[in-house]
């Protein structure tokens, strides 16, 4: 079975950082794009930051770069987001999600993604 779990979220204090994980099994997820998105309550799921596996070219919401950092550790087939300078208004689900292909940056959540990680809480408080 193919499986995305994500790991890492937590109450953080504004300013601090969190790692979060995305650990993939049941396949290989070589020729795949790898993402993140985020859903805070009330607001749809958005965009935040992808990856592809076999380049290792990353791609970040505009208004998002620089404070999120995506990427790989192939032998622990595992997705990282690394998250710095954590604001209140990054508080949401992070969800993990794998797709073969995308059509554009920002990748759409409401596309036909292929898998879906149930989702990790992430709150800042301030």
């Amino acid at each position: 079975q193919v499986q995305l779990v994500e790991s890492g979220g937590g109450l953080v204090q504004a300013g601090g950082s969190l790692r979060l994980s995305c650990a993939t099994s049941g396949r290989a997820f070589s020729n795949y794009f790898m993402g993140w998105f985020r859903q805070a309550a009330g607001k749809e799921r958005e965009f935040v930051a992808a990856i592809s596996w076999s380049t290792g070219t990353t791609y970040y919401a505009d208004s998002l770069k620089g404070r999120f950092t995506i990427s790989i550790d192939n032998a622990k087939n595992t997705v990282y987001l690394q998250i710095n300078s954590l604001k209140p208004e990054d508080t949401g689900v992070y969800y993990c999600a794998a797709d073969r292909i995308i059509y554009g940056i920002p990748w759409s959540p409401r596309g036909n993604i292929d898998y879906w990680g149930p989702g990790t809480q992430v709150t800042v408080s301030s």
